[in-house]
């Protein structure tokens, strides 16, 4: 995404009252908005048949009535149609209104079943009600009508109904085909479900400064290289191993040593000069003989950790893939967390998290003693174990909050929360994986392929983590960039993919990186 920056609705007001503030009226912002909308929608219409272009009372319905006035102007035979009383329409949307010549129909007399397209200006992002009554009649209407008939509905920023910080669904939401937004993409158009909503989403350039991110500031991204290339560690020509990092990966016992196998090959071809698995004594043996680059050491016990920590080489840790749930567990990591002068970095990842769900606070308050670059990655059910619906750490084991979060704690909320309270880097993953920092920023990953869901998939995404943590990057870049190059793999290598493979498409991925 060339334009990462993602603006909340506030931030979005914001930006549209600097650029006034900067001499841009709000006229001229409205009308190329309504350019850009015309341009998609008559990239949509279907030959021979009319647009209906539904306006709703706020700046959202302005934007309507000017791509209505355009596309008119283009020849296509408009109808506007409008959500309340024209006399209550203010400032720039009834300046809009106002210049559209043609009649204006109330939305309860609409007839789509000759239109050919729909042009969505009912609500925008940022919609601070469920919408009912006739608001969400229409919409189900209008999603009745394009699902039976094919044909498309194109809306203006949002797609009515969806709420444009967190992508959910305000009581109903519209099923656009595209969706056209402004200067910069909301979180509610990549997190779900806000993301299956909006069809093909467009970025509309408006004339709003650049220079007004200087003062917004923004803290929410959209993942992707240009955020931590810039720190992505590349072989130098007088290079070695030992200056690349040493990443060590625990391994459980006998029966699920894969998933630390995994995450040790996913380190190595990141990156990581070395790698070694510590493994349990009755596991060697397995261990050993499905390792080549990657080196064995023998580790039973949180003394045995200790010993393998003194080394100060041994620069990140990755446990919990295939770990085991229980005390033993829980006693390694705190033993990793206690007893490592070095600051080495930790990646906790799946039984190292879930063996902590009799009491989150335990992990909590030594992720917090021990002052060293910690990442958490959670899954939902992972993350409900330890955090509760806004993303605070669990006084005890209660009963997880519901997966289908509440509209006023979002996946971004939860996560930002999470890394606050934890003082740890965090990546909730999921088909809208969310990356937050303690210090506030988040990241949204939003374009990994669905068949990257697949088992072992976040074993190997650790130890992508823990490689490139070895070599050095700092730890919230390197979580980004973790996440990145996994759905990167993923669609290097398309549908049919399992989790050995991952690792293997490294080579391409990395090279198109370097550049």
């Amino acid at each position: 995404m060339s334009k990462p920056e993602l603006l909340t609705t506030s931030e979005m007001a914001e930006a549209d009252r600097l650029s006034i503030g900067a001499g841009v009226s709000g006229m001229a912002l409205m009308e190329r908005a309504g350019a850009a909308v015309a341009d998609c929608a008559a990239g949509h219409a279907l030959e021979g048949r009319s647009i209906v272009v539904l306006c709703g009372p706020g700046n959202n319905g302005g934007d309507g009535f000017i791509a209505a006035r355009l596309l008119r102007e283009r020849g296509f035979d408009v109808t506007v149609h409008l959500l309340g009383d024209a006399t209550r329409l203010r400032g720039d949307a009834a300046e809009a209104a106002r210049r559209w010549a043609g009649p204006v129909e109330p939305c309860s007399a609409v007839d789509l079943e000759p239109a050919g397209l729909v042009v969505d200006g009912l609500f925008g992002a940022g919609l601070t009600r469920d919408l009912d009554g006739e608001a969400r009649a229409l919409v189900e209407r209008v999603n009745l009508w394009s699902r039976g008939s094919g044909r498309p509905v194109v809306a203006i920023d949002v797609p009515s109904g969806l709420d444009g910080d967190t992508g959910a669904v305000r009581g109903a939401a519209i099923v656009a085909s595209a969706t056209v937004t402004f200067f910069r993409f909301k979180p509610g158009h990549l997190l779900l479900p806000g993301r299956t909503l909006c069809g093909e989403a467009h970025l509309a350039d408006i004339g709003t400064p650049e220079a007004v991110l200087d003062t917004i500031r923004p803290q929410t991204f959209a993942n992707g290289p240009e955020l931590w290339q810039g720190v992505l560690p590349r072989p130098g020509v007088g290079g070695h191993k030992y200056a690349r990092g040493h990443a060590l990966v625990l391994s459980g016992g006998p029966w699920t040593t894969g998933a630390a196998r995994l995450s040790a090959r996913g380190a190595l071809r990141v990156g990581a000069g070395l790698v070694t698995l510590a493994s349990p004594r009755e596991a060697l043996v397995i261990n050993a003989a499905h390792l080549t680059a990657v080196m064995l050491t023998p580790c039973d016990s949180p003394a045995d950790l200790a010993s393998i920590l003194r080394d100060p080489r041994k620069n990140a840790l990755v446990m919990g893939p295939g770990a085991g749930v229980g005390k033993a567990t829980m006693d390694l990591v705190l033993e990793a967390l206690r007893s490592d002068p070095q600051g080495r970095s930790l990646v906790l990842d799946a039984d190292a998290l879930t063996s902590f769900a009799d009491d989150p606070r335990v992990l909590g308050g030594a992720i917090k003693r021990a002052g060293r670059p910690v990442l958490l990655t959670p899954h939902e059910g992972e993350f409900s174990r330890l955090f509760n619906y806004e993303g605070r750490l669990l006084e005890s084991r209660i009963e997880p909050f519901p997966v289908n979060e509440t509209l006023f704690h979002s996946k971004l909320d939860r996560a930002r929360t999470a890394a606050r309270e934890s003082r740890a880097a965090l990546i909730l993953k999921g088909p809208d994986t969310v990356i937050a920092s303690p210090d506030g920023r988040a990241v949204i990953s939003f374009d990994a392929p669905p068949w990257l869901a697949t088992a072992g998939s976040g074993d190997v995404l650790a130890g992508f983590a823990g490689g490139l943590l070895a070599q050095g990057m700092p730890l919230f870049e390197a979580a980004c960039a973790a996440v990145w190059i996994h759905g990167a793999c993923a669609r290097a290598l398309g549908p049919g993919l399992i989790a050995e493979d991952l690792a293997e498409a490294m080579p391409g991925v990395l090279r198109g990186l370097y550049g």
